[in-house]
């Protein structure tokens, strides 16, 4: 058998069928991309509505520490658990009245946390503010 007759007896797939079939792939793949963006989105966005400052810290006598926190984010954020420590990696769980307190969006006011801590002067103290939804507050600060 001559190559120049096994060349004219293949055929290929005919050129509308080809271009379905592109077409398909394609939109296939727009679908799936779609879908990975709009579930990373959801959840970064849902992270970045609550995001907690410092506004100060005052010590107003050796058993309370009193915490002035504000929220920038778009969301409200609900106040879940603090923690105090002389190291950051030895917090333990303050007793406070800022459990379930909500401290509103976009910077609109600071909720004034109050902790019962026994305190010593000139000690540096680790803080950390734990909110239901959105990244931890954290930071610290030298009793006066």
């Amino acid at each position: 058998m001559n190559t120049k007759t096994l060349l004219k007896s293949r055929r290929g797939i005919s050129p509308i069928l080809a271009t379905l079939l592109l077409i398909v792939i394609a939109v296939a793949a727009i679908v799936v991309t779609y879908a990975w963006i709009m579930t990373y989105m959801s959840s970064a966005g849902q992270q970045a509505g609550v995001q907690l400052v410092l506004d100060t810290v005052s010590w107003p006598n050796s058993t309370t520490i009193k915490l002035y926190v504000r929220n920038v984010g778009t969301s409200n954020a609900i106040i879940d658990a603090v923690y105090i420590g002389t190291s950051a990696a030895n917090l333990v769980p303050a007793n406070h009245n800022g459990r379930n307190k909500a401290v509103p969006a976009e910077g609109a006011d600071a909720l004034e946390i109050t902790i019962d801590y026994t305190w010593t002067s000139g000690t540096t103290y680790y803080f950390k503010v734990v909110p239901k939804t959105g990244a931890p507050l954290e930071f610290s600060r030298k009793a006066p």
